[in-house]
């Protein structure tokens, strides 16, 4: 690694990072679009993007991993290489999922995904990412804030899909097999707007040392969205 000062290198794998960002949330994009649009030529294209973003990932990894085995970072330093590490894991696992939704393309029907707002949802979802890591770049608490009061209208969005899916199962010609793919679908961009908060909360505790998953209530209000899956 060449001779380089350490705030040099974290500035430069933030920038990565960001790049990686940006792909995975257009990744996301064009995954809706084809679904919409049945777009098979579309949904090729995501194929061989996913790979290249795969190989980016992991080498933003190979490189956090070996500033940390040569400088030796320390206090904020070494607190920002592993919130790089950990959000450019959450960025491949929004990636993962956008590849699950994709996958859905030929289950279901344009009419379908416009019916429950799928992809107005999942746009949602992807601007939540983007935020976070705005909020990320210019240390920015109070956007990080922002992205996880997004992530309860996310939530509440699920629990109508999943309100409304349940109720047109019990119709007589309901098209079962239709109904389970939009709610996979709906339930890939509730977890995809997960990983979105915790990209945010991890920037919360970069920038002011709170730990939003260990403040009362956090727990409470996780059972609460759940339990709106079951009623």
């Amino acid at each position: 690694m060449p001779d380089r000062p350490v705030h040099a290198h974290i500035k430069t794998l933030s920038q990565v990072l960001v790049r990686i960002s940006d792909q995975v949330v257009e990744h996301l994009f064009h995954a809706l679009d084809a679904v919409k649009h049945q777009d098979d030529q579309g949904a090729r294209q995501f194929r061989l993007d996913d790979y290249e973003i795969d190989v980016a990932e992991v080498d933003l990894e190979e490189r956090c991993l070996r500033f940390l085995a040569l400088q030796h970072p320390v206090a904020k330093d070494l607190r920002t290489i592993i919130t790089i590490i950990k959000i450019n894991d959450d960025l491949e696992r929004i990636g993962k999922l956008a590849l699950h939704i994709i996958e859905r393309m030929h289950d279901i029907t344009p009419e379908m995904m416009d019916s429950f707002g799928l992809e107005t949802m999942g746009i949602q979802a992807g601007e939540m990412v983007s935020k976070s890591i705005e909020a990320f770049i210019s240390e920015n608490p109070t956007l990080a804030h922002q992205v996880c009061t997004l992530d309860e209208t996310i939530n509440a969005a699920h629990r109508s899909v999943f309100n409304s899916i349940s109720a047109r199962m019990k119709e007589q010609d309901a098209d079962v097999d239709q109904l389970i793919s939009a709610l996979s679908i709906s339930r890939y961009i509730e977890r995809l707007a997960d990983h979105a908060t915790r990209i945010a909360h991890e920037v919360i505790y970069l920038v002011t040392g709170e730990i939003i998953m260990h403040k009362e209530g956090f727990y409470s209000h996780l059972i609460t969205s759940f339990s709106g899956d079951i009623d």
